[in-house]
Order: structure tokens, then sequence, then C-alpha cells
């Protein structure tokens, strides 16, 4: 039976510093629900949003049989099933099991592995770190150690682009050209260089680390960011990304296709739908997107027609949101339905078309909050739209801002003051 438990933000306030670790870590898992309004939640990790067709078809089967019908990617590359009843464990974890997503009940929560998503199908990246995936997701479930990570603690494996490696990960690994890979731990400017063949030993070694280190100090963290005097500093400047932003572009890839979701959510028809374009693999990306290697451009349309984005430059190019009204009581709006009305209301117009433009050349990201816990918001630098119960609070640069002042507007109000920020903060 999954069990139930409260709804634990990463943080206890706007710009706090740290996590409150009076709390234990209840980041929902695949056997663990996470109770919302609108029922049990489980998360199903993807170390480096990998599917195979039969996984994919399972979660698209999983969520109507046990849940709403949808299926939410998260921040992460991992899928989320939503509206699932408190009895519902053991049939869910059997489907999981059935098809490979569920290979360690006691590890299934610490398999956070996000990976460079266009890895392999262009010339931008240094590697193909797919092998890397394989091999860390294995290690860390044979691991009795690893066990003892937060399920909050994340593994960035970064092929040279920049893209993953600006995730705010604990320990991330960026692939070289022509050079040892180098090992960035937490929020580092520098990194380890790493011996060709180690790079994953080398991940592994530096999480048993930080346990240990915090087992020595008696000190609690979730994260290697809240304790970064306790491991060594790296020697190495981390390299330039090579690529002028980090989501794939949606649309033809030299190496198969890519499509955003609003707000993450797909139904199980579209999810189908999304399979049938496959050419057998899918990878869901940390930006709430799939790409499909080695998929003809032919399908492109059918994708299109399914409701997914396949043409860049709209207002919807990294916007994200919580969950909102009704599937969360702590939010004080309907948050995905006033974004969307935002920006579908705005991509006709200047403002919010704007916006969109603005995103795929270098604007902020958008993410609109229900409560101060801003969940699911991105990492880095973002505009927040934060609901007040009379309105929204649109910020730059997220809830500390360092950019501008906090503007309160009205719903009718939002989209020109969203695509003002997105358009004037770069």
């Amino acid at each position: 039976m999954l069990a139930a438990m409260p709804p634990t933000p990463d943080a206890t306030a706007p710009g706090a510093a740290v996590p409150d670790w009076g709390r234990a870590d209840a980041c929902p898992g695949a056997l663990r629900l996470h109770t919302a309004d609108d029922g049990g939640l489980a998360r199903v990790r993807l170390p480096g949003g990998l599917l195979t067709v039969r996984q994919a078809i399972a979660l698209a089967e999983a969520s109507q049989v046990l849940g709403d019908g949808e299926l939410e990617t998260t921040s992460r590359g991992n899928v989320q099933l939503r509206g699932l009843a408190p009895d519902c464990g053991a049939e869910l974890g059997e489907r999981l099991r059935a098809v490979g997503l569920l290979p360690s009940d006691t590890h299934e929560r610490v398999r956070n592995i996000v990976a460079s998503p266009l890895a392999g199908l262009d010339t931008f990246g240094n590697a193909d770190v797919q092998a890397w995936v394989r091999e860390l997701d294995a290690r860390l479930c044979a691991s009795d150690w690893a066990a003892g990570l937060s399920g909050k603690f994340l593994f960035a494996l970064d092929d040279g682009r920049g893209d993953v490696a600006a995730l705010d990960a604990d320990v991330t690994l960026i692939a070289a050209r022509g050079g040892p890979a180098l090992l960035r731990l937490g929020r580092a400017e520098h990194g380890h260089p790493v011996e060709a063949g180690q790079e994953v030993t080398a991940a592994l070694d530096a999480a048993r680390a930080f346990l240990d280190a915090l087992r020595g100090s008696g000190r609690k963290a979730w994260h290697l960011r809240e304790v970064p005097d306790l491991l060594p500093a790296g020697t190495v400047p981390l390299p330039t990304a090579c690529v002028p932003s980090a989501a794939p572009p949606v649309g033809t890839l030299p190496g198969g296709l890519s499509v955003g979701m609003r707000f993450g959510r797909a139904s199980a028809a579209q999810w189908r739908a999304l399979v049938a374009a496959s050419a057998g693999e899918l990878r869901l990306t940390p930006w709430r997107g799939a790409v499909l290697p080695g998929a003809p451009a032919d399908r492109l349309p059918a994708l299109a027609a399914a409701g997914f984005r396949t043409e860049p430059g709209s207002a919807w190019e990294r916007a994200t949101a919580c969950t909102g009204l009704p599937g969360c009581a702590k939010s004080l709006a309907d948050v995905r339905a006033d974004a969307a009305r935002a920006l579908d209301t705005g991509a006709g117009s200047g403002a919010v078309s704007s916006a969109g433009a603005g995103a795929v050349t270098g604007g902020l990201p958008v993410h609109w909050s229900g409560c101060e816990r801003r969940c699911g918001h991105p990492a880095g630098r973002w505009v927040d739209v934060l609901a007040t119960g009379h309105g929204y609070r649109v910020t730059v640069n997220g809830p500390t801002t360092t950019a501008g002042a906090p503007v309160d507007v009205r719903n009718e109000e939002m989209a020109e003051a969203v695509a003002e920020a997105r358009r004037t903060t770069k």
C-alpha cells in the first residue's frame, strides 16, 4: 500500500537558504503516495528521462486504470501519476516492475539522474552520456549506502553542451572534448578532472563522501549546496555552454524530433500518440518536453494535431506552473488555467508573442505559483508570477529579486506584465 504523506517543499520560505531539516525527506516516489486534493500522487523516476515503448505504454495504462488518465512530467525528466486511490500501491508496483521501471524498492526515490537529452543526436556534445546513465543507475541501486541519499539529491550527466549542468544538481559530470571529464560538486565554479572510464565511480564517490561528511560533522543537509565547506573545491574552470539555450528546440532535430507539453501534462491518448511517433525510444527532458531519437520528420504533423508544441517561438516557450487549484489545497488560485489564458490570449498580440520570441533568444523562463512554496520553479534566474489571493505578483529574477520591483497585477493585466518582464530581462 502507498503510504500517505504531507506535501513538503524544498525550502521553508521564499529565498530561504536551507530547508527545514526538522521534517523528514518526504519526496514522493513510486511506492509512497503524496496526498493531494485530487487524490494520491506517485512519482516514477526515469534516469536520464529514458523510456522504451513498452514502458511508456505501461505508464499510460496505469494512469487510465489507477489514476486520472493523465501523465505529468517533472523538471527532472520524471513522470507523475495523479488522482490515485490510496489502495492502489500493490498494483502500481506490479505494473512498474513488469516493465523494468522499479528495479529496486529500497532505492527507487534516489534514482534522480538527468542527462543531456540530445546526447549522441547532434554535433554539440562531447560524449554520448546515455552509457553513464545506465551504469550510474545500476550501481546506485546496488549500493546499500546510496539508500541514505535524500529523494531530492540530483546527479546531472552533461555531454559538454552545458544544458543539464545548469540545473543546480548536487553532483554533475561534464564531458570534455579531447580531455578528462569534469566533476562539479554543488554550485562550485571549478571542477575535478576525472580519469577516463572512472566518471561514474567519481560521481558515486562524491555522493558517498557527502553522506560521510554529514555523519562526521553531525550536520544535516539534503543538498551539497547547503554544506559547500564539507567537500574539497575543484581546480579546473568549468567550460562555457556551447549552445544558446538549455532546452532542446521543438520541431525537427538532426537526429529525431522534439516536442513540448503544456505544463508538462499529457493525456493517455496524447501519450500513445507520442509513442506511435517514436522510433522505439523516448527521452523526457527536464524542460517538460520529449525527444524522440530517430523519429522521421513526417510524424511531426500528427504530434501537432495531438496537441504537442512542435513549433518554436510561442509564448509557451519555457512557461511552467505549479499544480494550483483544485489539486493543491495550499494554492490561492487555479494558476494553470490563469497562466493558459494569459499565454493563449497574448499569443496573437505584441505583448506575449514578444515574450515567446524573447524566450527563444535568451529571455527568462516564467513560472506561475499558487503559494509561497513555488513548487516546481526553474533553476537559475526566472520570472516569478505568484498568486496573492486577489491577483498575481510578478517579480523579475524570482523570489530573491535583484532587478526591478514586484508588480501586483489583476488577471487581465498579467499577460502584459509577464511579457514585459521576459522581454526586458536577460
